[in-house]
């Protein structure tokens, strides 16, 4: 799991505001929104299956582009961070199935509780802890350290979390231009595919 103190540097933007400020703006101020394909192309660029990318809100708290990545095989990630309290907490989405007796994903939230609140699981573990909740096949989940966000936001976090519609997966995903390069290694031969051989003489 990422580290969340370590997300704290990373660049932050209400999902309201992304909204507004990512894509070309029509005549009527409303933004246009690239076609599905091109978004399933960005989806695929970090590694995300698109039903996979959620988004969610709390109060006080935005989302860390910088942090927006895979999670597990094709699964979602995201940082939401907020400057007020000094706090982040983490939102993933994944393949498999909610409920206490599922296992723990958090570091150390197999340690301690877990409980039903409603639709919901609360996991607390000694540092970390964990609202979940199932979807259509896969989980989704809400954690933080346990002296960060606190067990309320979370919940309220875990709530509102919801698959992202177009604009949504607009706002959050990076553009392909942003996608890095494959590395090219430079040490490779020109033709064929062996490695690079050590030069005759050279013993070991």
């Amino acid at each position: 799991m990422i580290a969340l103190r370590r997300l704290a540097a990373l660049s932050l933007l209400p999902l309201s505001l992304a909204l507004g400020a990512c894509g070309t703006e029509t005549g009527s101020g409303s933004v246009d929104v690239p076609d599905r394909a091109e978004l399933e192309r960005r989806a695929a660029s970090i590694g995300s299956a698109p039903e996979l990318i959620y988004v969610t809100e709390a109060d006080g708290y935005a989302l860390a582009r910088q942090s927006v990545g895979v999670y597990g095989g094709d699964g979602f990630s995201a940082a939401y961070f907020s400057r007020e309290q000094g706090a982040t907490f983490m939102l993933t989405v994944d393949r498999g199935e909610a409920g206490c007796d599922q296992p723990a994903t958090a570091p150390d939230a197999g340690e301690g509780t877990c409980e039903a609140d409603g639709d919901l699981y609360y996991r607390a573990g000694p540092s970390q802890h964990v609202y979940e909740r199932g979807a259509d096949g896969h989980v989704v989940r809400v954690s933080s350290d346990r002296g960060g966000t606190d067990r309320e936001t979370l919940r309220e976090a875990a709530e509102a979390a919801h698959r992202a519609d177009n604009a949504e997966l607009h706002a959050v995903l990076p553009p392909l231009s942003e996608t890095p390069a494959p590395i090219e290694r430079g040490d490779l031969p020109e033709h064929g595919d062996a490695a690079p051989q050590d030069p005759p003489g050279v013993s070991g």
